[in-house]
């Protein structure tokens, strides 16, 4: 298939997926979603694929969050139906039946840094930038950010990300395990690629259950909460300044 916003390539049994919004840093619309619906779907069902790389186009961006634009004169019921759709896209993803790859370009915030926790195992270059800046918007998370980073980092550095808003930087992200590795830029995809031809070594069946088998351990009435509460702040007035305030290019009056 072809995509307005995605390149997509098959090399050997490794799919890669890369987003193609490189002017708005790789922000997730919802046309974007929808693509990235679409094309992990084709190669979930491709016999020939045996492992994904996800990443950004450019040097400067995994995914930098959510259109914000999008997010302007939304209901509370609207903001629920947003975030019910990127957890569709991102449950697809961690529950996939082959392994997915964050090849970790540039910034990863918001629903970018989402979008990588989704996924089963992230690699960074040296430049890259992650966060959950959202309470700076006067929202939270709302792509199960707020349960899968709790999951990965434990509660404290969890807490600490998504209450400050604060980005780290690649070094710190793989001290408290948020990435798997750092490397270069030049050598990023290279590194995802030699990771798969590994697991593509393996049993695809004995994968897939593991795959399974990890993701058991995580329940899902977290996932639910973060719908609701992401949802709830469409209806407040703080959440109405912080995006007019980004949109604006200004500092918020909270």
């Amino acid at each position: 298939m072809s995509y307005i916003n995605l390149i997509t390539e098959i090399e050997g049994n490794i799919a890669t997926i890369a987003i193609n919004r490189e002017k708005a840093l790789n922000a997730l619309n919802k046309v974007t979603l929808d693509e990235l619906y679409s094309a992990f779907s084709e190669v979930f069902n491709d016999d020939r694929v045996r492992g994904i790389v996800l990443t950004g186009q450019g040097e400067k961006a995994f995914v930098a969050g959510a259109d914000i634009k999008e997010f302007l004169g939304r209901t509370k019921e609207e903001g629920m139906d947003m975030a019910r759709a990127g957890h569709r896209l991102f449950d697809f993803i961690q529950n996939a039946p082959k392994p997915v790859v964050a090849a970790i370009n540039g910034f990863a915030l918001g629903g970018g840094l989402e979008l990588a926790l989704a996924c089963h195992i992230r690699i960074a270059s040296t430049t890259a930038k992650m966060g959950l800046p959202e309470v700076s918007l006067g929202i939270i998370p709302g792509y199960g950010g707020t349960q899968r980073l709790s999951q990965l980092v434990g509660k404290g550095f969890a807490f600490e990300m998504i209450l400050t808003g604060n980005m780290v930087e690649a070094e710190r992200a793989l001290q408290i395990g948020l990435v798997n590795h750092v490397v270069s830029g030049e050598e990023l995809l290279t590194k995802a690629k030699e990771m798969l031809d590994v697991v593509a070594s393996r049993s695809p069946k004995a994968i897939s259950a593991a795959i399974r088998a990890i993701n058991a351990v995580f329940g899902q009435k977290g996932f639910e909460v973060e719908i609701q509460e992401f949802g709830s702040c469409f209806g407040n007035s703080e959440f109405q300044e912080g995006v007019s305030a980004f949109l604006e290019k200004r500092k918020p009056k909270f």
